[in-house]
Formats: structure tokens, sequence, C-alpha cells
């Protein structure tokens, strides 16, 4: 799914950001050479990016 518009920036891609270590929608932006620019889909970002490092913290619990 296509989060951003103006960046053409994808779910997929945003989550690979998350668990490279962006902890924040602008940080995932900056990784992958854009910034935001209407604003719109910061907050799908953020919520992807929530989720995904959600998901992360939870699969590193368990396995410790």
């Amino acid at each position: 799914m296509i989060v951003c518009v103006c960046n053409a920036i994808r779910e997929d891609e945003l989550r690979a950001a998350a668990r490279n270590g962006a902890p924040c929608a602008r940080t995932a932006y900056k990784s992958l050479g854009c910034e935001p620019q209407c604003g719109t889909c910061l907050p799908c970002a953020r919520d992807v990016i929530e989720e995904e490092r959600a998901r992360i913290l939870a699969t590193d619990a368990r396995a410790a």
C-alpha cells in the first residue's frame, strides 16, 4: 500500500525502515532519501512504524 503519495513511499518500505532502527516517520523518510511534503501521510506513517516497532519488541521479548 502507498502511504505517502508525494514521495511514493510504500508501507513495506516504512516497516523496513522501522526494523532498521527508525524511531519515527521523519527519520524513516530521511533513511529513504525523502522528507514529508504535504504531511497528510504522517499519521498513517507513524501508525505503521509504531506497529512494526511493537512487533519487533514483542518478538524480542519472546526470544529472551
